[in-house]
């Protein structure tokens, strides 16, 4: 078991009593708890516990009424608690007490079966310590990087087929706690979520085409479940929106990225780790019966495809982002980005542009240039399919 973290499914409707030691952070001070922090997406809320200092912490249920406690030794609580109505879907209210002096306790009333990962942060960049308590439905399958654990097979089964319009998946990257980029007053997660939602308007204007968001809301996705969303919904092509960052505040330009091709190496090697679960890919063919020599073969023609797509993809977005502002690089650049590798979906990442040069950042907080930088993407989409035959020309 990790030192940094439990994960147990929590078991509501008859009693249990599971108590999990953390092994000590070697911190005897006390720690003080500064700030409390909620994120509720549609599959998850999360809690964050701000604190000056590490602690450990022990971990049970109760039942009659469901409960996860956290007792806290030599942890003082200086934030306000949520009030009731404001904790998300899964619990219904949280209290604190301390049965012992020295000892805080926290206990989360539980109205649905939750699964429930639990685990201490050290001090990265902005935040200080932090105790991150998510909670999920029951039969949620958990993202193996938001555990640290090698990938499972959980590519999913034969999709449906889907019909009608399609399908630009849209990904504002970051969210909830992740603030991304940081400019001088605007977040990176903001910008471009408001992006986004302007892309999404404008494509379902398009005749032919409809889009969906990875996220609608300030939390957080995990970079692996963002392709899964992408092969889950059948989406058609696929764009992650970001903004940039650099040391030098001069530094300023939009970007666009494919696939890079060791990245597409790597991607080969893990689908066919999962290829038992790989179904439908590029011309409905299925790994699952094929022998590993094929499979490779097949899976690679599929992602040298798939590259070549998303790069065709690409520059038609960035010469329609050529006209409204600077771009950073002339072409579409290269790199293993996580969210660009599903085996059979064009996928871009645009970098919008960087958010820590100050006019840049003016820029992206304006309505005006969120408007021309989705117009910009929008006209790229269409040029893009127009060309591959996927609609009809204009």
């Amino acid at each position: 078991m990790s030192n940094t973290g439990v994960y147990l499914r929590f078991l509501g409707c008859f009693a249990v009593w599971l108590i999990i030691w953390i092994a000590p952070l070697g911190l005897a001070q006390a720690a003080d708890i500064k700030d409390i922090r909620m994120w509720h997406a549609p599959d998850r809320t999360r809690f964050v516990f701000d604190m000056d200092r590490g602690a450990n912490f022990k971990v049970f249920t109760l039942s009659n009424p469901d409960r996860v406690v956290i007792d806290l030794p030599q942890t003082g609580l200086k934030a306000g608690i949520p009030r009731q109505g404001s904790t998300g879907q899964f619990i219904a209210r949280i209290r604190s007490g301390r049965p012992e002096s020295n000892t805080l306790r926290l206990v989360f009333e539980v109205q649905k079966p939750v699964r429930y990962f639990i685990q201490m942060l050290k001090p990265v960049d902005n935040y200080q310590y932090r105790l991150v308590v998510d909670y999920y439905h029951r039969d949620t399958v958990v993202d193996a990087d938001k555990l640290g654990q090698p990938a499972p097979s959980s590519q999913p089964s034969k999709p449906k087929k889907r019909t009608g319009d399609l399908l630009v998946l849209i990904d504002p990257g970051h969210g909830g706690e992740d603030p991304g980029a940081l400019g001088k007053t605007a977040r990176e997660k903001d910008v471009v979520l408001a992006i986004a939602k302007r892309l999404k308007k404008k494509i379902d204007r398009e005749p032919g085409l409809r889009a969906d968001l990875t996220r609608g809301g300030d939390y957080y996705i995990g970079l692996r479940k963002r392709t899964r969303i992408a092969r889950e919904k059948q989406a058609d092509i696929f764009v992650s929106i970001h903004a940039d960052a650099f040391k030098n505040k001069n530094a300023r330009g939009a970007s666009v990225y494919a696939l890079s091709q060791r990245g597409a190496s790597s991607e080969t090697a893990r689908w066919l780790a999962n290829k038992e679960n790989s179904s439908d890919l590029v011309g409905g063919v299925s790994l699952a019966d094929k022998d590993n020599l094929l499979a490779e073969v097949l899976l690679d023609l599929s992602m040298t495809k798939t590259v070549s797509e998303s790069i065709s993809f690409g520059r038609e977005v960035l010469s329609e982002l050529k006209k409204i502002g600077r771009v950073h690089s002339k072409r579409v650049e290269q790199a293993g980005f996580a969210v660009l590798k599903s085996p059979d979906i064009p996928s871009i990442l645009i970098e919008t542009a960087y958010i820590t040069n100050p006019t840049e950042e003016k820029l992206l907080k304006s309505s005006s240039h969120q408007d021309r930088v989705a117009n910009a993407v929008v006209i790229g989409i269409r040029r893009y399919l127009n060309k591959s035959g996927s609609i009809y020309a204009d």
